[in-house]
């Protein structure tokens, strides 16, 4: 996600600074187009206001880009909107990041299980340094919580420490509040920093016709979506963490708080042997209207998914939502994707192999000024 953003959607996106448009998800099947431009009618339905969020955010950017360094020392390099933005300090790029585990805090409230949303917290942020060719290096973890609990405290710990050791980071710091009239449970965030040499910052401003879109299996619906994945279940279905339905095979609280993937490894390699890679988009919250976050006016032929995950089309059918709407939301069992020259596509599918990753070219760019992803 990007360094401010109003979740569970970002309005103020780097494609809308850059090109003034707003791209649109077209959902292609035998029966016909469906065209997806607008705020999900499942969000609307679980009480997030939108609109009063975008307002809220347009105030906030206005007043904090102001702040902003035009030159040298400290200077930012990219609209707000990005997965993260880089800071010049002296010459080398300093990439930074914020984002946290949302409503899955729920979910492993509801289980009692705490030692997974740790790892999600650093994935939430490694994942989206790396969208800007940045090695991450380290982050912080703010944890808010109604009242200590020394149990709790130490499964968030476990999760945390298990993230940063596959991430190949350290975390140098935190803060624990202790807000029990305001906080219910608890929250979990991260902020991450990395470097990234300021002529190598990725954005996809060379993304031409023709260039592959590699996309990296995903371990479930990671971190996002959580508000209408639990109106779905606890709400609509009324069934509890503990349920098994046939199509998992184990119970639905397990499948919940599968760990979102730490993509470092295998993406910094590429980055290292690959030089036509033109933009990394981590699939999170918005699903895939993520591709054309990039800065070139370029749209995607997304034509070769794999089915997704059966987590997936059980939300879609208790949550009563079309498929378009999932495909904007949810990554649909593609959690990375890597912008890369035809030509190099088979060398990154091999690096990621040898990392252990599931991953195929499922579509291809294509010239459209209006930014389109056709699924």
């Amino acid at each position: 996600m990007s360094p401010m953003r109003s979740s569970p959607r970002r309005p103020a996106r780097w494609y809308e600074s850059v090109a003034g448009v707003q791209p649109r998800l077209f959902l292609i099947r035998a029966a016909g187009v469906t065209r997806s431009n607008r705020v999900p009618d499942g969000y609307k339905a679980s009480g997030v206001d939108i609109a009063e969020a975008d307002a809220g955010l347009r105030n906030i950017i206005a007043r904090v880009t102001a702040t902003w360094p035009k030159t040298g020392f400290g200077a930012v390099q990219l609209p707000i909107g990005y997965f993260a933005n880089v800071v010049d300090i002296g010459g080398t790029g300093l990439a930074l990041c914020t984002d946290g585990v949302g409503s899955k805090a729920i979910v492993a409230q509801m289980t009692g299980k705490y030692d997974t949303v740790g790892i999600d917290c650093v994935a939430m942020n490694v994942n989206d340094l790396l969208c800007v060719g940045a090695k991450p290096v380290s982050m912080v973890d703010y944890i808010a919580i109604d009242r200590a609990d020394a149990a709790v405290l130490d499964g968030i710990a476990i999760g945390l420490a298990e993230g940063a050791r596959q991430a190949g980071v350290s975390i140098s710091g935190g803060e624990i509040s202790q807000l029990p009239d305001m906080v219910k449970g608890f929250d979990l965030v991260g902020t991450a920093i990395g470097t990234v040499a300021l002529d190598r910052i990725l954005v996809g401003r060379d993304i031409v016709p023709g260039d592959r879109v590699i996309g990296i299996a995903s371990n479930g619906i990671h971190s996002n979506g959580f508000t209408l994945a639990r109106r779905a279940f606890f709400e609509r279905a009324r069934v509890s963490v503990d349920h098994v339905f046939a199509e998992l095979g184990h119970p639905l609280g397990e499948e919940l708080l599968r760990p979102t993937y730490i993509y470092v490894p295998e993406i910094l390699e590429i980055l290292d042997k690959i030089a036509s890679v033109k933009a990394l988009i981590h699939i999170t919250g918005d699903g895939f209207l993520n591709l054309p976050r990039v800065a070139a006016e370029i749209g995607f032929i997304v034509d070769d998914l794999p089915a997704p995950p059966p987590i997936f089309d059980l939300i879609e059918e208790h949550a009563g939502v079309e498929r378009a709407e999932m495909y904007e939301v949810y990554n649909m069992g593609i959690g990375f994707c890597v912008i890369l020259a035809e030509h190099d596509a088979d060398s990154a599918l091999a690096i990621l192999k040898r990392q252990g990753r599931d991953a195929r070219v499922i579509g291809y760019a294509v010239a459209d000024r209006t930014k389109s992803v056709y699924l």
